[in-house]
């Protein structure tokens, strides 16, 4: 049976590469490199698809996820969620980690 607390999600976005132009991206990834996937690395008490909408529409949002915000990468989020808040907050740290290790440039709120 599901935890009814498991209310929150990760959720990944890809990024244009034009958000390599703000210099606290580029400070938060060293290893920059032209060829680079730029994400953003969030979590959420709603659905993915709703928060990203939200970013979009300038609500709570991230102003790289605003700006430059594609679309949302459920391939490499998908398999944790949901979650319970502690839980979530977690997993968007150890994913952030993850994807950077990976060789990605990530932001994570």
């Amino acid at each position: 049976m599901p935890n009814p607390k498991a209310r929150h999600h990760v959720y990944v976005v890809l990024l244009d590469s034009r958000v390599t132009s703000h210099r606290a991206f580029v400070d938060q990834n060293p290893n920059l490199g032209p060829d680079t996937v730029c994400l953003y690395v969030g979590m959420t008490g709603i659905t993915p698809e709703d928060r990203f909408a939200s970013h979009k529409e300038g609500h709570k949002a991230n102003r790289y996820v605003r700006k430059y915000g594609i679309r949302l990468l459920p391939e490499l989020y998908e398999r944790l969620n949901p979650l319970t808040y502690d839980e979530a907050q977690a997993a968007e740290r150890r994913l952030a980690d993850e994807l950077r290790s990976a060789g990605y440039a990530v932001w994570q709120r």
